[in-house]
């Protein structure tokens, strides 16, 4: 499956997700390797051990999860000659306390949850382990009864002290006059007094410190030496004697590495089965029914993601019909529901519990592809079509019966007539390869199209017309309309306008011309204002059919040999049809003595022979009697010149007239 579509489905955010929920290392890094499986009774075991695990946090369960406090590091060090140090072994012994607590925890609950208390049988107690580290290290420090010798080493150490501490007790009160307090401290291990810098030199001994304020220095007394020597002899056979333990510890707990690594492995598991029992019981998702037909059919489905309280969802495809089409208004949820349909199926291959209706089924797919989203990029100049077309290459080379193919507004970013075409052909080729199909359009020939084809279905979002509200609701069976002439009407435009578009559209969906639009001179108040249309040639574009059929039936027309071009004549303003450049245009200029004529394109004046045009349109179909051509021909600023200079002269005043191309 290729990870860009995950993207577009928002699954990698679902990974995520259940990544939150984890809390120990092993299981956080499961959740980021989680991915869709394809083997139908692996998928469906991983759904009932999730469930029952839902079930058991249903029912209030705390399951007493090891924590994994500093056993990364521990366990990276195991074999690697490091002697592990009392806190690390505190961390250990606590992780084999929680493992047992684990196992006997699941034991209890083998009945209820047999699949879920299974796994709690892979855990190693390690007893010998956990009794070897409890003898020799409680709270962080070493026992006595960590080995016999460090027991002697230590008496000899608690002597010596003794002996010194005696011998300092007598020097304080020998010495009480020239001590700034009657206490022994320490520097650097070794014990000193107090004593007043003026009376220094009145007890024999090394200065090891002074204070901040150099009135006190702290001075070894002389006559502690020897004692101090000892003492710190006898702490140096004590570190090494429990250096010695540790390493001993060490060399056990590295006999148990594989048994530790097995226990982690089976607690990250642990931790993994609950996270995804978590965002289940906080989506309220279930199990779903399987197959491997291609049979989808979902009921009260929920985006996990959408905000607030989603509405529920019915989506059905498969079986009689591998493709849907799905229709409706912008704003509608269209992107929703597909999105819906591929994330969820992710989801249940992945082993998740999905937000859907009870009797709800999926199906098992080796794919899940989706063109979603405007993946235009600027770096790499690709256009929105073009970008969604290197999509669609990219479904189209794995394409197969077992590939869910999401794709979102067909035939758009290109001219309309040829992406309906390409877009019916795309989903020609995937239904004849076997996909099963869920595509978003707004074009009614791709409508009627699933309409009429076997193996086809149309859907609808429902919509609100009161409130210009989606409804999220998907109706099986019929297509729906995008409403723009209702939404627009609610949203104020005017009605003028909206009763235009709405003829305008019954034309162009009849085949019939349009009918002419009014001058700008001949609508009250008509003016600058209102010939700016016209001045680009808006009332011959309105005038002009744009079907498909018309304009096949119209450029048919003079394609025979026996109406040869030179044989109609045409006039200025009539409407042409020029093959070369797949477009129409207005005769500016009658054919010259090498029948050359001049016509305006979309703004612009050519020069193209008559004989590589043919009449599309007279111009008393396109415009009223004695209709004044300047308004298509001339800009608003160059008439408004025109109008001037009839009436006055003005200095620096001209017109002037574009190149002919």
């Amino acid at each position: 499956m290729r990870e860009a579509s995950w993207n577009k489905l928002d699954y990698v955010r679902a990974l995520e997700t259940v990544e939150g929920y984890a809390v120990t290392y092993p299981g956080k890094k499961l959740a980021r390797e989680l991915r869709p499986l394809t083997n139908v009774e692996a998928i469906a075991a991983r759904q009932r051990e999730t469930e029952e695990a839902r079930r058991l946090m249903a029912k209030g369960a705390q399951t007493p999860l090891p924590s994994l406090e500093g056993m990364e590091e521990t366990m990276a060090l195991l074999g690697t000659g490091y002697v592990l140090s009392e806190q690390q072994f505190g961390h250990l012994a606590r992780f084999i306390r929680s493992c047992g607590q684990l196992a006997r925890y699941m034991s209890a609950k083998s009945a209820e949850a047999a699949t879920v208390a299974s796994y709690a049988s892979s855990l190693y107690e390690l007893r010998e382990l956990l009794a070897a580290i409890e003898n020799s290290i409680d709270r962080g420090t070493i026992l006595d009864s960590a080995s016999a010798e460090l027991a002697k080493i230590r008496k000899r150490v608690r002597a010596a002290e003794e002996r010194l501490r005696r011998r300092l007790d007598g020097l304080l009160s020998k010495h009480a006059d020239c001590l700034q307090e009657r206490l022994v401290s320490q520097r650097n291990g070794r014990y000193v007094l107090p004593v007043k810098r003026e009376l220094r030199r009145r007890i024999p001994g090394t200065v090891l410190d002074e204070s901040a304020s150099g009135q006190t220095v702290f001075v070894e007394p002389l006559e502690t030496a020897g004692l101090q020597q000892e003492l710190s002899a006898c702490r140096a056979d004590e570190s090494r004697e429990e250096l010695q333990v540790l390493a001993r510890l060490t060399a056990e707990a590295e006999g148990c590495a594989r048994e530790l690594s097995i226990n982690i492995e089976t607690v990250g598991h642990y931790d993994l089965l609950f996270a995804k029992a978590k965002w289940a019981l906080a989506l309220d998702a279930r199990p779903v029914e399987w197959n491997e037909d291609g049979v989808i059919e979902l009921r009260d489905a929920r985006h996990p993601f959408l905000p607030g309280k989603a509405m529920p969802l019915g989506v059905s495809v498969g079986g009689a019909y591998r493709t849907l089409l799905v229709t409706g208004p912008n704003t509608g949820g269209k992107t929703v529901a597909i999105k819906t349909v591929g994330l969820l199926t992710l989801m249940a291959q992945t082993g998740l519990l999905v937000p859907a209706g009870e009797g709800s089924r999926l199906s098992v797919f080796h794919a899940v592809e989706a063109d979603i989203g405007d993946d235009q990029s600027l770096d790499r100049s690709l256009s929105t079509f073009s970008a969604h077309l290197r999509n669609v290459i990219d479904i189209l080379a794995a394409a197969d019966r077992s590939t869910l193919v999401l794709l979102d507004e067909l035939a758009t970013g290109t001219d309309p007539e040829e992406g309906v075409g390409l877009s019916i052909a795309v989903l020609e080729e995937l239904h004849r390869r076997g996909s099963v199909v869920l595509a978003t359009t707004h074009f009614n020939e791709i409508k009627e199209y699933a309409r009429t084809t076997p193996g086809f279905r149309n859907a609808r979002m429902a919509f609100d017309l009161d409130t210009l509200r989606p409804l999220y609701r998907l109706d099986m069976g019929e297509a729906g309309s995008s409403y723009a002439l209702v939404i627009a009407r609610k949203l104020g435009i005017g009605e003028n306008v909206v009763g235009r578009a709405k003829e305008i559209a019954e034309s162009l969906r009849s085949g019939r011309p349009l009918s002419p639009v009014p001058a700008a001179g001949d609508l009250p108040g008509g003016g600058a204002e209102a010939s700016s249309s016209a001045d680009s040639g808006g009332a011959y574009r309105a005038a002009a059919p744009s079907s498909p059929g018309d304009r096949r039936e119209r450029s048919a027309a003079p394609a025979s040999a026996a109406e040869s071009a030179e044989k109609v004549e045409l006039g200025v303003g009539d409407a042409v049809w020029i093959p070369s450049l797949g477009s129409r245009g207005i005769v500016y200029r009658l054919p010259d003595e090498r029948g050359d004529l001049v016509v305006q394109v979309r703004g612009e004046k050519i020069k193209i022979n008559r004989k590589r045009v043919s009449l599309f349109l007279r111009g008393k179909e396109l415009y009223p009697e004695d209709y004044d051509l300047d308004i298509v021909f001339e800009t608003v600023a160059d008439r408004k010149k025109r109008k001037l200079m009839g009436k006055r002269h003005v200095e620096g005043l001209s017109i002037e007239k574009p190149p002919e191309s």
